[in-house]
């Protein structure tokens, strides 16, 4: 259904997705499962990543030409995107 994702996230008090409210930024990627399946709670628990409505998970590929890739993103607002820089 259109707006499902909108609505769902608005529902689980996620962050504001919205124009101009943030953007992705990658933390950990790989083409390698078993160093995912590893890595991944490793990071999540040193950057303290707990709250499951800032994390976005992609597996981008998966056919013969290019190969799967593994990549864990976390949203970042932009107040806090212009104060790291």
């Amino acid at each position: 259904m259109a707006g499902q994702r909108k609505r769902r996230n608005q529902q689980r008090g996620g962050p504001v997705r919205g124009a101009g409210a943030g953007r992705w930024e990658v933390v950990f990627e790989t083409q390698d499962p078993a160093e995912w399946q590893s890595s991944v709670p490793l990071i999540r628990a040193e950057l303290g990543l707990t709250d499951a409505s800032v994390l976005r998970v992609e597996t981008p590929g998966g056919r013969a030409e290019q190969p799967t890739t593994y990549r864990l993103s976390r949203f970042v607002p932009y107040a806090q995107a212009e104060e790291q820089t």
